[in-house]
C-alpha cells in the first residue's frame, strides 16, 4: 500500500486548516454584522421614543393649552405609572402655555406607598404653582390608590358611570397547609425572631402574626382616610360606608362628595380652563422597560409582590 509523501500530507493539512479558519472567520463576521444591525435598530427605536418624549416635554408651546397627564393601570413599581404621572406633571407645570392641568385617571389602585408619595408630591407642586389649576377627570375607574392620588387635586370629575372610591386597604395571601398534608410535605422553617416568617403560606396561621397584619393594615387605612379628608375638606359627606372600601358610580359620587361634578377631559378644558387645545404630557414608557415586559422579565418581580399590601 502506497503512502503519500510527507509533503503531500502536510499540504493537505494546511489547506484543510486554512479552509476551516476561513469558515470560522466568515461565521464570526456574519454574527458581528447581525449584532451590529440589531444594535442599530435598537438605537433607532430608542432615539425615536426619546425624541417623542422631548418633543412632548421639552418644548415651550405657542399659545395657551390644557395639559393632560395620564394615570393608567395598577400603581406599582412594575407599571411605573405614578413616576410617569409626576414626571408629566412637572413638565406641564414648567410649560409657560399651560392654562390648567388634567390628570386623566384610569386605575384600580395599587401600592399605598407609591400612592402616598404621589399625593405628597402633587400637593407640593400645587403649592409651588398656585396659579395653575389641577383637576382629576375619571374615565373608567379611579379607585383605592388612584383615588388617594386624586384627592390631592383641586377638583375631581367623573362620568356618571365611572367607578370611584374603594377607600380601603387589603393585605392578602394564601395558605397551603392542608394541601401539604395531603401530599405528605413537611414544612421545615428556621427563624431568628418570634415574628420572622410572618405571612408564610406554608405554615399555619399564627394569631399573633394576624393581629400584627391587622394593625399594619388599619394604620395604612387611617393614613388613607386622613389624606382624603384633607384633600376633599367640607365637600366630603362622611357616612358609615364612606371609608368601608366600597365603590360608587360617578353620579353617586356627586352626592356624597367624592366627586365634584360630571364632566370629561374636553369639557373641563373648554368650560373650566377656557383652553380647548389639549396637549399630552404623559411620558412614554422607556424602551428598555417596555422590552423587558414583552420578554417577560418582570414576571419574577411581580411574583415577589404576591403577598404585599395594596389598596385594590
Amino acid at each position: 500500500m502506497n503512502e503519500k509523501p510527507d509533503w503531500e500530507r502536510e499540504l493537505i493539512t494546511k489547506l484543510a486548516g486554512a479552509a476551516l479558519k476561513e469558515q470560522t472567520r466568515a461565521r464570526q463576521w456574519k454574527i458581528f454584522f447581525r449584532l451590529a444591525w440589531l444594535s442599530v435598530a435598537v438605537a433607532l427605536v430608542a432615539l425615536a421614543v426619546n425624541g417623542r418624549n422631548q418633543d412632548k416635554q421639552g418644548r415651550l408651546l405657542d399659545g395657551t393649552h390644557t395639559a393632560v397627564v395620564d394615570l393608567n393601570g395598577a400603581i406599582s413599581n412594575e407599571n411605573d405609572s405614578s413616576n410617569r404621572l409626576l414626571e408629566g406633571l412637572e413638565a406641564a407645570y414648567r410649560d409657560k402655555g399651560t392654562r390648567g392641568i388634567i390628570i386623566r385617571a384610569n386605575s384600580p389602585g395599587g401600592s399605598p406607598v407609591l400612592s402616598g408619595i404621589a399625593y405628597d408630591e402633587i400637593r407640593r407642586l400645587k403649592k409651588a404653582h398656585p396659579a395653575i389649576p389641577l383637576v382629576t377627570v375619571v374615565e373608567e375607574v379611579c379607585a383605592s390608590g388612584c383615588y388617594y392620588i386624586a384627592a390631592a387635586t383641586d377638583r375631581i370629575y367623573a362620568d356618571k358611570a365611572s367607578i370611584v372610591g374603594s377607600i380601603g386597604v387589603l393585605s392578602d395571601g394564601f395558605g397551603f397547609t392542608d394541601a401539604m398534608q395531603k401530599l405528605g410535605v413537611e414544612r421545615r422553617l428556621v427563624t431568628a425572631g418570634q415574628n420572622k416568617g410572618m405571612g408564610d403560606p406554608f405554615s399555619p396561621a399564627n394569631p399573633q402574626h394576624e393581629a400584627i397584619r391587622h394593625e399594619l393594615v388599619d394604620t395604612i387605612h387611617g393614613q388613607f382616610i386622613q389624606a382624603v379628608k384633607s384633600g376633599r375638606g367640607a365637600r366630603l359627606q362622611v357616612a358609615d360606608d364612606t371609608f368601608s372600601g366600597r365603590v360608587w358610580l360617578g353620579a353617586q359620587g356627586t352626592q356624597n362628595g367624592l366627586v365634584d361634578g360630571l364632566s370629561s377631559v374636553r369639557q373641563v378644558a373648554r368650560d373650566e380652563f377656557k383652553a380647548e387645545k389639549l396637549v399630552e404630557f404623559t411620558p412614554e414608557e422607556g424602551f428598555g422597560k417596555r422590552a423587558a415586559r414583552l420578554l417577560g422579565v418582570e414576571f419574577a418581580q411581580g411574583f415577589t409582590t404576591l403577598f404585599g399590601t395594596r389598596f385594590y
